[in-house]
């Protein structure tokens, strides 16, 4: 078994992609050396989806969870982009084992708030989602993403409480298109 890559090592990778150049390379080149450490896959398949390289994101996304099944924010992100890619069943069962984790931890209230989502339940994307922001501390990009999703969800609620006509339930794969650059809205 390979040696996990240590914290020096670590930070003069986050320098080099800060410096320019190919980042995914650089991560590769790091992998190729430790290839057993999951936070790499993980920063790996982050630069892949936002390269928009989907499969090869879902690729490493999995490896991360792979080789740390407790990787939670790994885990997390693993299920959000399932979900994204239109994969609900596959997002709820990566995301299962995160319900290990206590009441007040923000990514467990950011999955309550994304299973709220899927059942349509925008009262429960808000209440949920809104918690876990104000419990984020570590991760401000996450809360941006969590944030977009309360704004859409917003005029949903209230429409979902003003009016019965049934016309809310397809909205959420429109949210749910918004996170998927795979996409493209009409």
């Amino acid at each position: 078994m390979t040696a996990l890559c240590d914290e020096p090592t670590l930070r003069a990778l986050t320098q080099a992609i800060q410096s320019g150049g190919d980042p995914i390379q650089k991560v590769g080149d790091v992998i190729a050396k430790h290839p057993e450490d999951a936070r790499l896959h993980f920063l790996r398949g982050s630069l892949l989806a936002s390269a928009q390289r989907y499969i090869e994101a879902h690729q490493s996304l999995s490896r991360a969870v792979d080789l740390a099944p407790d990787f939670a924010i790994a885990r997390f992100q693993l299920g959000f982009f399932q979900l994204t890619s239109g994969e609900t069943a596959n997002a709820l069962d990566t995301w299962g084992r995160l319900d290990g984790l206590p009441d007040g931890h923000y990514l467990r209230k950011f999955v309550d708030g994304l299973r709220c989502l899927i059942r349509d339940d925008f009262h429960g994307v808000l209440q949920h989602l809104g918690e876990g922001i104000a419990l984020n501390t570590e991760n401000p990009p996450l809360n941006r993403d969590m944030q977009l999703i309360i704004e859409r969800c917003t005029p949903l609620a209230q429409q979902a409480r003003d009016s019965t006509t049934g016309e809310v339930s397809s909205e959420t794969a429109l949210i749910l298109q918004q996170f998927s650059q795979r996409q493209r809205p009409n």
